[in-house]
């Protein structure tokens, strides 16, 4: 059995070079987003919404978010799901996943809800795309909710019925969703996965994008962190266990950049893994009244070279044409190169966005 003895020098720059987060750039978006196997979608745009900041962080300023719903809406080369933006050869295992995975309460409620779905179905193969709020709520058992899914009957069995793959995402109308048929959104010679076959599949996908990380640990919220047996075993120095290593990865020579992160990007999303592998403490403190905020309502963390090595709290003020520059947190003290770097991100970011940077 291989077991790869791995720095934390190398064990980092495995994991930014598997990302994208490396020289020289990537030049082409559909080819970035089937490397990281997904975008979050996210509306909070302080700075810019998530999936634009990814792929910025990435392409640079050539990126134009126009290209991205070129590729979703027009030629089919990206498809959107639930919460996500992904390469349609990843849409098996992801449903075949997500059939596996269904709550007890959402099992039961969807049996009782079994006419309203097929209402769906009739009514979006007649008159579909369709936004929610043109489909009526014909639902048997409204969700039992006490939160903000209350009375969203259609949004709650739309978004089952598209983990499902029953109905797809077809395009958007500013925030709202148009759903159809996925017949008319994807690929036509999608096979169908069990579940076993999509859990190997979706925990080699993983590895791909994340280049080393744990084969198991705690249960969190949104896309696993874990890879399960993929790929070959590794040891890192100086961190306790076992970690997973894709080999095509190995012994790679790395040239690194400088680059402001979106919160949501896949480098730092599992916190414990970017504490362990750069000693990068992160929090997204949106969420945090503002006078027990360290960083900043969206920070964006700063990766140079082969280290992640502060935030940058700003703020996009486009009725003012300012990207506002609140702080620049140094998690250790910039030299003048690195200062010159971050702050030549800063003023491309600004440049991209279509504003001047102000304080």
């Amino acid at each position: 059995m291989v077991v790869h003895r791995l720095t934390r020098d190398e064990a980092r720059r495995i994991a930014i070079r598997a990302q994208l987060l490396d020289a020289p750039r990537p030049t082409d978006l559909v080819e970035v987003v089937e490397r990281l196997t997904l975008l979050q979608i996210d509306p909070t745009a302080a700075v810019a919404p998530s999936a634009d900041l990814v792929l910025w962080s990435r392409l640079g300023s050539a990126y134009d978010p126009a290209d991205l719903t070129r590729a979703i809406e027009t030629d089919r080369t990206l498809v959107e799901t639930v919460a996500y933006i992904r390469a349609p050869r990843d849409l098996p295992a992801v449903i075949a996943e997500a059939r596996g995975r269904t709550h007890p309460t959402t099992e039961a409620w969807l049996a009782q809800n079994e006419p309203f779905r097929r209402d769906i179905l009739a009514l979006l193969e007649k008159q579909g795309p369709l936004l929610s709020r043109d489909i009526p709520d014909t639902s048997v058992v409204p969700w039992p909710s006490s939160g903000w899914t209350n009375d969203r009957n259609v949004t709650k069995m739309l978004e089952s019925m598209a983990l499902r793959g029953q109905v797809a995402i077809s395009g958007r109308r500013g925030r709202q969703r148009y759903w159809d048929l996925p017949e008319r959104v994807h690929p036509a010679d999608l096979p169908t996965l069990d579940a076993e076959a999509a859990g190997r599949l979706r925990d080699e996908r993983r590895l791909a994008t994340l280049g080393i990380a744990r084969s198991a640990g705690p249960q969190l919220p949104g896309e696993s962190p874990y890879v399960g047996d993929a790929g070959e075993e590794a040891v890192v120095e100086g961190i306790p266990g076992t970690w997973r290593v894709h080999p095509a990865y190995v012994g790679l020579p790395f040239t690194g950049r400088t680059a402001l992160l979106s919160p949501f990007d896949r480098l730092i999303h599992d916190r414990v893994r970017a504490e362990q592998l750069f000693g990068f403490e992160y929090i997204l403190e949106m969420y945090k009244p503002r006078d027990r905020r360290r960083w900043g309502y969206y920070a964006l963390p700063v990766l140079h070279g082969d280290r992640l090595v502060g935030k940058l709290d700003a703020t996009a003020d486009r009725r003012a044409g300012t990207l506002v520059v609140n702080a620049v947190h140094e998690d250790v003290p910039f030299t003048g190169p690195m200062t010159a770097a971050v702050r030549a991100e800063i003023e491309d970011l600004a440049a991209w966005l279509g504003l001047r940077v102000g304080a």
